[in-house]
């Protein structure tokens, strides 16, 4: 095995993380255009039937029994957010987030991006239950927005990506906060003491090196349970799992090459048996080299990005357009989140980069120009995903203002990720090699 096949070894699980969201976008648009064609077909009864179902997971004695649909809500997509908080403690440690310099582009952006929105929405939704709705317009969904990305190809600057990477990761944190402070029940005191204890586990088990996976997500089980009786929404014991699990390898990948060489030649000095323990040695360096954040969401990328986020928005996103035509987007919820996910997203982004390259704290991602970051604004605005779970939050499931939330979900992500795309699209193919640093618009 020569040195070029291990650092493709070595390498190989990022690569392997944006083809998967990449294509993941494609599945979620899929599954889409799935749910809004049956709940508009001949069969949409079965459609609605199907998400009523009730499903009962455990005894009838020591069980919970719930609707398909609050299954996938609350349970799937606990392991969806295991995932984001893996990506947000990665993004921290060693990604865009890990210097207060590289991270504060991003952030502001993100913050802008945040609360611009918030502040559209509630500018037209002001009155009556309509309010709740107003971190709905907030988040931007990583998978369609990469998927928009990837499939321009050249016309992307890789730093872009990046930064749009970091950026959704952020969105989705302050969305975590906002589900935990804004949009949960009544607190439990019994439960939430359990649930403490069970972070606490966690927390002993990273403490004491303890490098297994799969005991993270068993010792998950019972935080979930307890969180889902405590009146918090249970998605948030997935990202305590995953701020929970060890970031840092056993052996660094300069150890690990190191170790290859001296393996290589052990392996080519003997005969057959002496080779396949060196291929054995060396494989089980090559296993210890990724630390178990990485092994854990590399497994669970394919099952989020092609089972459980296309299986929410294949139940969540059946809107019945039966009688509804124009004026349903002049409705002050779907108006709200339309003008947040359209307008406020990009100025928010745009804005708030703008002004942090004008006050000379940060730069434009490097090789793009302000066109490449006006595009990228714009497919900020994507925020299918977590705005429709949001949504379900605030209104709750077949709500007047649920099903108008959703039709401004729709409507203002797909404006976002085609104006988004034909900007980057009929722009250079690489940006103008200026300086990173550059003061604003044309200049």
């Amino acid at each position: 095995m020569d040195l070029h096949r291990i650092r493709a070894l070595l390498v190989r699980p990022f690569e392997r993380f944006f083809r998967t969201e990449a294509l993941g976008g494609t599945v979620l648009v899929l599954a889409t255009i799935a749910a809004l064609l049956w709940a508009n077909s001949p069969w949409a009864d079965s459609y609605r039937a199907l998400w009523s179902t009730e499903l009962t997971i455990g005894t009838p004695r020591f069980g919970l029994t719930k609707p398909l649909l609050i299954w996938i809500n609350d349970l799937l997509m606990a392991v969806f957010f295991l995932v984001v908080g893996l990506e947000i403690k990665r993004e921290i440690l060693i990604g865009e987030l890990r210097s207060a310099r590289r991270a504060i582009v991003p952030v502001l952006a993100a913050l802008g991006g945040m609360a611009v929105p918030a502040a559209f929405f509630l500018a037209v939704a002001r009155e009556g239950d309509a309010v709740r709705g107003w971190g709905i317009p907030m988040a931007t969904d990583i998978a369609f927005a990469l998927g928009c990305m990837r499939m321009l190809g050249a016309r992307v600057p890789p730093a872009l990506v990046v930064f749009l990477t970091a950026l959704a990761i952020i969105d989705d944190l302050g969305a975590i906060l906002v589900i935990a402070l804004f949009y949960s029940s009544g607190l439990g005191a019994a439960p939430l003491l359990v649930a403490a204890g069970c972070t606490l586990l966690l927390v002993v088990l990273n403490l004491a090196g303890v490098r297994r996976p799969s005991l993270y997500v068993v010792a998950g089980l019972p935080l979930w349970v307890a969180v889902l009786k405590s009146g918090i929404h249970p998605t948030i014991a997935g990202v305590v799992v995953g701020l929970c699990v060890p970031a840092r390898a056993l052996y660094s990948r300069r150890d690990v090459v190191e170790q290859a060489r001296e393996l290589v030649g052990y392996a080519e000095a003997g005969g057959a048996e002496q080779q396949d323990e060196a291929l054995r040695a060396l494989e089980n360096r090559l296993d210890e080299c990724e630390s178990p954040l990485s092994r854990l969401e590399h497994a669970l990328h394919p099952w989020v990005a092609f089972v459980i986020v296309p299986l929410f928005a294949l139940a969540n996103a059946g809107v019945s357009l039966d009688g509804v035509g124009l004026g349903a987007l002049g409705q002050p919820v779907a108006l709200g989140v339309l003008l947040g996910l359209f307008f406020g997203k990009q100025l928010g982004i745009f804005g708030a980069t703008w002004l942090a390259v004008r006050l000379g704290i940060g730069a434009l991602p490097t090789g793009a120009g302000w066109r490449q970051l006006w595009g990228a604004s714009l497919l900020g605005g994507i925020g299918f995903t977590m705005s429709l779970f949001i949504a379900s939050l605030a209104y709750g499931e077949g709500s007047a203002e649920h099903v108008s939330a959703k039709i401004g979900i729709l409507v203002g992500s797909l404006l976002s990720a085609v104006a988004g795309v034909i900007v980057l699209a009929t722009g250079p193919r690489t940006a103008a090699h200026g300086p990173r640093g550059e003061t604003g618009p044309g200049g």
